[in-house]
């Protein structure tokens, strides 16, 4: 047989679509056909071939548009290639897609657990309130009433449903959402795996994870995990802590009918809470009677056992939080606070859950100074006076170690979260003079530009007389308006020629005064924030500086007053002693402890706090003993009051103040507690501290 009739046979071997005719180039002359002019390759005799696998399109022998429409060859080629196509990528992404191994935040969930000082629990916290139970604990019922609402076909599916994701592709193609069409496995996988986006994308590999995790665990161990971590609404992942949450019974208490109360929130548990409203009642009975019709549909359970549900299992009310109350949550935000800025633990790793923290919270001292200020707040009648209303009471107890072992931030943390303790609003008014005390005899006075300082003790005299010109180096102090600026003291009193030690001990307002004129300003901030003020509270440099513009925390001021009880010796503030998660130790850092000021200087200071408990405004604080310092304080315009005292190492801040709830403005003091204008600024912090330092 010759070469050609070969060719010829081979060629009707070939499917339709493949034969010739085929386009063919032109050929340049001397490049003709075989079998004329020339062999077909110009000096070779072998033959130039040409493509002969390109498909006939457009189509040979059609005229028009037909020439353009695929032959029902082509368009099943097409479908083939295509369904093919897509299979290898569905089978390429199956491949790659694996369970992954970790489950989202909220799965993994643990309160964290605060505990007092000496160890015991003081309270627990969490986003998610969530706990893990045995499927068994779980009664048949109940599990077979969330099959009916949610995956009636769940033991016999393959983990996933076409119908369902058909009905997926159809809403993506038409411009709606992927949401609906999912198994409980594809529930578990989106709450569990994944997130809540609504893409085609995140449907497919929720598709893939569910097949995979349907092979490998059982149908129990699924459905378990479902109702482990499934929203149930009120704070709570997990149908344990949701018979809590709606009927305050364990789990295993429940009934078939609370069991269809439940399984109707797993389709919104913000829809069906009656707790919500009236609409929400009607949604959830409606629903509450679907599922329990839907598990008679499917022989789970009676008709009997249907008929005798007719009353709707109605929920108890929401629970109130109780973790927190009190000055509990004032105390959790003062710890977490200050882990999360002196840790490597981020906040979205706290808030994951399952850290132990230690706290530096002495639960007495707790006990007796919330009882103090309560006794304190009991003495105002916010009712009848409106001298008492708005009122803030701050109070901290630092000791000189820098533990913060007790702290009163507000009335209660539910009702009011701003805490007081820890607030910069109130200014410190004399209670600040013990700085610039401290500032003139570490660095001296310079009362001539140019001329070194001079040294100053405790001794040296000052000018105690009221509305005395205030001197700079350069002369007289002049405001803004051209006036030579006085210091006043209080009740216009003139003390006449005073030592340093007396006019801090008195509360003598012009030597205080002038002596920060003479120190400097600056200098006397830095020893308020070297002893352990912040620089942010501190108040503009200006001559009235010195008797207490600055808006210390109480938090910070008992602190830095426990430097003076140290002998100069800071360490500032903290509340977390330590820091643990699956019973590993968290690093936590430990403030540092600094010689901040000279012995002496600190010694001089405690002196004088001293004097001012023995013979000065502070009297009625040497009932809490022998050795006891502290310092009044009053701002000029009667509109803040303190008493910061220590005994021993613990020192002890009292702020008071009255601030509009509208405009965030400090309202005077006069008559708060029933008592004469100009008195109640500095007796009820005084009459707080005393009550709590002496209590047993």
């Amino acid at each position: 047989m010759s070469d050609r009739r070969k060719r010829v046979d081979a060629l009707t071997l070939l499917p339709p679509l493949l034969r010739r005719p085929f386009s063919s180039r032109r050929r340049k002359a001397g490049h003709g056909e075989p079998g004329r002019h020339g062999t077909g390759h110009r000096g070779t005799g072998r033959r130039r071939r040409g493509p002969r696998f390109r498909p006939a399109y457009p189509r040979p022998g059609r005229t028009g548009f037909r020439r353009w429409v695929p032959s029902w060859r082509q368009t099943l080629g097409l479908f083939g290639s295509t369904v093919t196509v897509v299979a290898a990528l569905l089978t390429i992404m199956y491949i790659r897609t694996d369970i992954p191994a970790d489950l989202n935040a909220f799965a993994t969930q643990q309160d964290n657990v605060y505990y007092w000082a000496d160890g015991t629990e003081m309270a627990r916290t969490g986003e998610i309130n969530r706990q893990d139970t045995p499927l068994d604990k779980v009664p048949e019922k109940v599990r077979w009433a969330a099959l009916a609402a949610e995956n009636e076909t769940f033991y016999s599916d393959s983990g996933v449903s076409p119908s369902g994701m058909l009905r997926a592709v159809s809403k993506m193609i038409g411009g709606g959402d992927t949401q609906g069409g999912s198994t409980i496995t594809q529930q578990y996988v989106k709450n569990a795996y994944l997130n809540q986006e609504q893409t085609f994308t995140r449907k497919l590999t929720e598709m893939f994870i569910a097949i995979k995790l349907d092979n490998k665990l059982s149908k129990d161990e699924i459905l378990e995990q479902y109702l482990n971590t499934s929203w149930y609404g009120r704070g709570t992942y997990g149908i344990q802590r949701a018979a809590h949450a709606y009927y305050g019974k364990d789990v295993s208490q429940l009934n078939a009918s609370e069991g269809a109360f439940l399984a109707s929130l797993l389709k919104g548990a913000a829809l069906y809470d009656p707790a919500v409203g009236a609409e929400n009642h009607k949604r959830a009975e409606e629903r509450w009677k679907w599922v329990l019709d839907r598990m008679v549909a499917t022989g789970k359970l009676s008709q009997q056992e249907r008929a005798g549900y007719t009353r709707f299992p109605e929920p108890i009310a929401p629970p109130k939080a109780t973790g927190l109350t009190g000055q509990t949550g004032y105390l959790v935000e003062t710890a977490r606070a200050y882990l999360l800025a002196h840790s490597d633990v981020s906040e979205q790793e706290f808030a994951r859950g399952g850290y132990q923290v230690r706290t530096t919270f002495d639960k007495r001292r707790m006990a007796a100074l919330t009882r103090a200020v309560e006794k304190a707040r009991g003495g105002l009648a916010p009712d009848r006076r409106a001298a008492d209303r708005d009122v803030r009471i701050g109070a901290a107890s630092v000791t000189t170690d820098g533990r913060i072992v007790a702290l009163s931030g507000g009335p209660d943390y539910l009702k009011q979260g701003f805490n007081d303790a820890n607030s910069s609003v109130v200014p410190a008014g004399s209670a600040f003079t013990p700085f610039v005390y401290a500032a003139a005899l570490r660095d001296g006075v310079q009362r001539e530009r140019g001329k070194p300082r001079t040294r100053v003790t405790p001794a040296t005299v000052y000018d105690g007389n009221n509305k005395i010109s205030l001197q700079t180096p350069e002369g007289p102090y002049w405001d803004r308006s051209g006036k030579i600026v006085k210091a006043v003291n209080d009740g216009d009193k003139s003390w006449g020629k005073i030592s340093l030690k007396d006019a801090v001990a008195q509360s003598v307002n012009t030597p205080m005064m002038q002596l920060g004129m003479d120190v400097g300003l600056d200098e006397v901030g830095k020893v308020g924030m070297q002893t352990g003020l912040l620089e942010s509270s501190l108040g503009e440099k200006l001559p009235s500086f010195s008797l207490g513009t600055s808006t210390p925390s109480a938090i910070r001021m008992a602190d830095a007053y426990a430097t003076f009880a140290a002998g100069g010796r800071h360490t500032e503030p903290y509340s977390v002693a330590g820091l643990r998660r699956n019973g590993d130790d968290v690093p936590v850092k430990r403030p540092e402890t600094d010689q901040v000021l000279p012995r002496e200087v600190a010694g001089a200071v405690d002196d004088a706090l001293r004097e001012a408990v023995r013979k000065g405004p502070a009297k009625p604080a040497r009932a809490a003993g022998a050795g006891t310092a502290g310092k009044t304080g009053t701002a000029q315009d009667n509109k803040s009051a303190w008493f910061v005292g220590y005994r021993g190492s613990l020192s002890t801040a009292v702020s008071l103040a009255r601030i509009d709830p509208k405009t965030q403005e400090l309202l005077p003091l006069d008559g708060i507690g029933g008592t004469p204008e100009g008195t109640a600024g500095s007796s009820l912090p005084l009459d707080l501290w005393t009550r709590y330092m002496t209590a047993k």
